[in-house]
């Protein structure tokens, strides 16, 4: 696992932070943070995937945000740099959303990217 610097691969926002805190408390179960990745899927051809990180894999980046850790799947690490994660809760939904500059175009419904 290789730590780096918050601002050179991705960066998560207060409210993100604290709603990741949230989640990994309910689960009540030992958890390092969340592991952030990307897999084919929809129209446009990538889809962020989220889920828990008991443990640290070998090639995963790590950055540590708010006192959370962010462990990024190698494979998914060309994808996110410069990405902002950031947690919406508004009138018509909630969620995470993420704002990647590397993004060359993204479907209609919002599921997923190409870069």
């Amino acid at each position: 696992m290789r730590k780096t610097r918050v601002k050179d691969l991705f960066t998560v926002t207060e409210d993100a932070a604290r709603r990741i805190q949230e989640m990994i408390a309910g689960r009540q179960k030992p958890t390092l943070g969340i592991r952030v990745g990307v897999k084919t899927r929809g129209c446009s051809g990538l889809s962020y995937t989220l889920e828990f990180a008991d443990e640290a894999r070998p090639h995963d980046d790590m950055v540590e945000s708010s006192g959370i850790k962010i462990f990024i799947d190698p494979k998914a690490v060309l994808f996110v740099v410069g990405t902002t994660m950031e947690y919406k809760d508004e009138k018509v939904a909630k969620g995470f959303v993420f704002t990647n500059p590397n993004e060359k175009g993204r479907c209609g419904c919002g599921e997923s990217f190409h870069v």
